[in-house]
């Protein structure tokens, strides 16, 4: 059963609702350039089912729909929560949540794209290019550390480090901010990727040509913790980035 994750976390920044939905339609726009039969038709997270309204992947309907899911107090504190999902004919289906604007200082912010399936599995186009994925959520949220991974490869991962679940860590593919990137050992068993930022992506699956095995991944986090470059950020968190 296909369950592949890409996600990213970053501190403590605050935005409008217009700069969020900016941010979310220029990722939305870009993930459909990457794979159009995957990334279409995207529903407003209900109940998820084919009856969910459709939402206009624009900046003014992305609007409408951040302020009517989120109310309440303390919205510039605590920022706002939202997701989208879509599932098309012969693709996985796929849910993109969001976490912006928080200025909590206890709070992180977050993306999160999710694949999964029973009928498709890794070796579809867009599961390769997840690391590409990656580095398009790393540009359009600036996040401070993210991944690419499969649940067995979280626990594992996890479980030997003894991570929480915003922790930064290593997974098939990881990127790191410029402050983390600078920290980052030369010859990891992967291609090495920068950001328009100054960020690195460490993709171990060579461009999706490979499969690193659990004891490579965690290899290769030994060596970024070793490195400093998966150290948390301060908490209370002071900055959004490393």
């Amino acid at each position: 059963m296909l369950n592949v994750v890409v996600n990213g976390f970053w501190g403590p920044r605050g935005e409008s609702v217009p700069d969020i939905a900016e941010r979310w339609s220029g990722t939305l726009t870009a993930l459909k350039d990457i794979d159009g039969p995957t990334f279409d038709v995207w529903h407003e997270a209900g109940d998820d089912l084919p009856s969910d309204p459709v939402l206009k992947p624009s900046a003014p309907a992305l609007a409408e729909y951040i302020e009517r899911k989120n109310t309440g107090p303390d919205l510039d504190v605590v920022g706002r929560t939202m997701s989208l999902w879509a599932q098309n004919p012969g693709a996985a289906r796929v849910s993109l949540a969001i976490h912006a604007g928080s200025t909590s200082h206890y709070a992180v912010n977050s993306v999160s794209l999710a694949f999964r399936s029973r009928e498709v599995d890794e070796t579809v186009a867009v599961i390769r290019r997840a690391p590409e994925i990656l580095r398009l959520l790393a540009e359009s949220w600036g996040i401070d550390a993210g991944q690419v991974y499969d649940r067995p490869q979280y626990r594992a991962v996890a479980e030997r480090f003894g991570l929480e679940n915003s922790d930064p860590r290593c997974g098939r593919a990881v990127f790191l901010s410029a402050g983390r990137a600078a920290l980052a050992p030369e010859g990891l068993p992967g291609t090495y990727v920068r950001t328009k930022d100054g960020g690195l992506v460490v993709d171990l699956t060579r461009d999706g040509t490979e499969s690193p095995a659990i004891e490579t991944i965690i290899e290769a986090n030994a060596r970024l913790r070793e490195a400093g470059a998966l150290e948390k950020l301060p908490v209370p968190f002071d900055r959004a980035t490393f």
